[in-house]
C-alpha cells in the first residue's frame, strides 16, 4: 500500500499540483489530433517526449519540426527520446542522437528512455549526463527508468520515472523510503489501463506517493501487437485536464 514518509510529501498528497508528462504519441502525421490537443488553452503539460523515428531520425522531419514548434511556442517544454536501452547504448549514441534532436528540432531536454537502474551503471550515465547539460545549460533531463532505481540516480537527473506500467500492478504499487529525501517534482509515474472509473483513485495514488508528474491512460498495451499505449489520447482526456488542469478554454 502507498505510504508517506515524510511531513513534506503530508503536504503534498492535499497541495500538489499535478501536471502532466507526455510519453510519446505517434507520429504527428498519423496522430494529428493528439498533437493539436497538447496546445489546448489550460492543459497542464510539464513535458511532451518527441519520438521521431525511436530517436531523432535520419534527417529531420518537417511535421515533427512544425509539431515542436507549435509546443515550444505555447511555452510547453519538448523532450527528444534517447534510448539507453538499459545500459547496451553507448555513450556515442546516446549523444549523437541528443545532437541531432537539438540540431534539428531545438528541444528543450531529454528523455532518457530504459534508463538502467542499478548502482554499477550509474557513473556512465553521469557522464551522458554531462554531455547533455554541455548540449544547453537549462536542459530539462527526465530518466525514464519505469520501476525505483538506486537513489544515487536522482542527483544528476531533474526527474525520474519510478512507475511505468499497468493500472493494475500500480493501484498495489509502494513508494521506495528514500524518495521521500527529494520533492513530489522529481518524481513521474506513467500509467496504462486505467479505467476511466479508477481515474480519480490513480490521482490519489500519484499524490500519496508524491508524484508531481503523470500521465494516466485507458489505452491497454497488448503485448506490443497494437503499438504502444501511449500512441494515442486517453479516452478521457477532456476530463484528466478539468481535473488537474487550471481551467480549460473550450
Amino acid at each position: 500500500m502507498p505510504h508517506l514518509t515524510s511531513s513534506v510529501h503530508g503536504t503534498a498528497s492535499t497541495g500538489l499540483h499535478l501536471g502532466l508528462g507526455v510519453p510519446g504519441y505517434a507520429h504527428p502525421l498519423l496522430a494529428p489530433v493528439e498533437w493539436g490537443e497538447l496546445t489546448r488553452p489550460g492543459a497542464p503539460l510539464h513535458w511532451v517526449v518527441l519520438d521521431v523515428a525511436d530517436g531523432p531520425g535520419a534527417q529531420p522531419d518537417p511535421h515533427c519540426l512544425e509539431a515542436a514548434g507549435r509546443l515550444r511556442n505555447g511555452d510547453i517544454r519538448v523532450l527528444g527520446r534517447l534510448d539507453a536501452t538499459y545500459g547496451a547504448s553507448t555513450f556515442g549514441e546516446i549523444v549523437s542522437d541528443a545532437h541531432r534532436y537539438r540540431d534539428w528540432y531545438r528541444v528543450d531536454g531529454f528523455f532518457v528512455d530504459r534508463c538502467p537502474t542499478e548502482r554499477t551503471a550509474l557513473p556512465e550515465i553521469r557522464r551522458v549526463v554531462g554531455a547533455l547539460r554541455g548540449l544547453a545549460d537549462d536542459a530539462h533531463i527526465v530518466f525514464g527508468h519505469g520501476t525505483h532505481p538506486y537513489p544515487g540516480y536522482a542527483e544528476c537527473a531533474d526527474q525520474l520515472v519510478t512507475f511505468s506500467g499497468p493500472w493494475s500492478d500500480y493501484r498495489w504499487s509502494q513508494v521506495a523510503e528514500w524518495t521521500a529525501d527529494y520533492p513530489p517534482e522529481r518524481f513521474c509515474h506513467l500509467v496504462h489501463g486505467v479505467p476511466r472509473g479508477h481515474l480519480e483513485e490513480a490521482l490519489r495514488i500519484a499524490r500519496w506517493q508524491g508524484a508531481g508528474t503523470v500521465w494516466f491512460t485507458d489505452r491497454a498495451d497488448r503485448d506490443g501487437r497494437t503499438g504502444s499505449p501511449w500512441e494515442s489520447l486517453p479516452g478521457y482526456w477532456d476530463e484528466i485536464v478539468s481535473r488537474i488542469g487550471p481551467g480549460v478554454s473550450e
